[in-house]
């Protein structure tokens, strides 16, 4: 039983739910980000609000509108929330019993992760706690992780990881794909000899490509992410007794079963726990209780959020088992503008503050989030 404030999950229990809200935002990004299977100019995502007593606890999904990276979209879940887990909710439900309610509706996990965000926002405002107590957790620094995708010319590449390591980025993640891999990794490390570098190959590889990814062995990675496919995890326990490198696996993991089956198999030996994609904060912290007790390096992966769902991965990682720096950087990377105050900035070592107050601690501004509303419906 994961332990909430001192207390267990079942010691909580939901008010009259009297308001339940979606909204689509669409915010422009910065500047295009480019994996292998997407380059991305805005991010669209679908915002959560429950309200019980006057509280509202917010909740932001990760999909995206599209199903490139998930099965899941902002449209399914749409339907899953309004049609089937928004009306599992009753006054007097305990989290525990929310969980059991949502586990007759298979997978959906991104729908899932979104309206237990938004109760968990709930209860902690409702108990005037930050949500990292509220979940049983001290405050701590955060450490800070950047994601540098595909880039047009090593000159690009090169220079992006120098602003990163400008304003003492913990840990440097770039982008690799067939053809844009062993010479880009190297041009970097030669560059840059003493940086914490980690690549992600968002499942550009496969089997065949052993002798190929082995070569990434000579640069002192942290890591090499989903080399392979999203839903595989046996070839990844091949790949990994071929490598001195440690494999961390992200979109193979979708829940607790599949952690406990990639460590079983020995198919990595670092977890990248997508809050967002696993079925929200209670799996994830299983899911990291799990790793830590097999000496599993895990941390939080991002989903390039906005400032609701940055600020819900921030308190998540107070849990000491986050012993790795996640994806977690400053909002002006992503936005010129965010739906909330404040906004996610470094401190002169690197490190993030948890936001303070109740709940997950941001301030929604409703001026610019209307702004950026393509599409708002109350389902209750």
């Amino acid at each position: 039983m994961i332990k909430l404030n001192s207390k267990t999950e079942s010691e909580f229990v939901l008010g009259k739910i009297e308001r339940i809200e979606i909204t689509m935002v669409k915010l422009p990004l910065v500047k295009p980000f480019v994996t292998r299977t997407s380059a991305k100019t805005s991010k669209e995502a679908l915002l959560l609000e429950i309200s019980a007593n006057d509280v509202t606890g917010w909740g932001e999904c990760v999909a995206d509108p599209d199903p490139f990276y998930s099965p899941e979209t902002t449209i399914t879940v749409y339907h899953i929330i309004k049609d089937f887990l928004g009306p599992c909710l009753e006054k007097g439900m305990t989290l525990t019993e929310v969980e059991k309610c949502f586990q007759r509706i298979r997978g959906n996990r991104m729908a899932k992760a979104t309206v237990e965000n938004a109760l968990l926002d709930l209860l902690a405002r409702q108990q005037g706690l930050p949500l990292h107590r509220f979940l049983g957790f001290p405050a701590r620094k955060i450490m800070s992780g950047i994601s540098i995708g595909l880039q047009n010319s090593l000159q690009q590449l090169l220079a992006a990881v120098e602003d990163a390591r400008a304003k003492k980025y913990h840990r440097i993640k770039m982008k690799i794909k067939r053809g844009q891999d062993i010479e880009w990794v190297r041009a970097v490390r030669e560059r840059f000899p003493d940086i914490a570098l980690m690549v992600d190959a968002n499942g550009d590889y496969r089997l065949e490509d052993t002798s190929h990814l082995r070569q990434l062995d000579e640069f002192n990675l942290m890591m090499i992410e989903q080399p392979f496919s999203f839903s595989d995890i046996y070839h990844h326990s091949i790949l990994q007794r071929s490598l001195k490198t440690p494999l961390c696996l992200d979109e193979s993991i979708r829940c607790l079963d599949d952690a406990e089956t990639s460590i079983a198999l020995h198919s990595c030996r670092i977890i990248n726990i997508k809050q967002g994609r696993v079925g929200g904060l209670l799996e994830s912290l299983r899911i990291a209780h799990l790793a830590a007790e097999h000496r599993v390096g895990a941390w939080s992966g991002g989903m390039h959020e906005t400032g609701i769902g940055r600020a819900v991965n921030i308190h998540l990682q107070a849990d000491k088992n986050f012993n790795l720096p996640g994806d977690t950087s400053e909002t002006c990377r992503y936005f010129d503008e965010d739906i909330v105050e404040p906004s996610v900035v470094l401190d002169q070592d690197g490190f993030i503050d948890i936001p303070s107050g109740s709940g997950i601690g941001v301030k929604v501004l409703p001026e610019v989030l209307a702004k950026y509303t393509i599409h708002k419906e109350k389902i209750k």
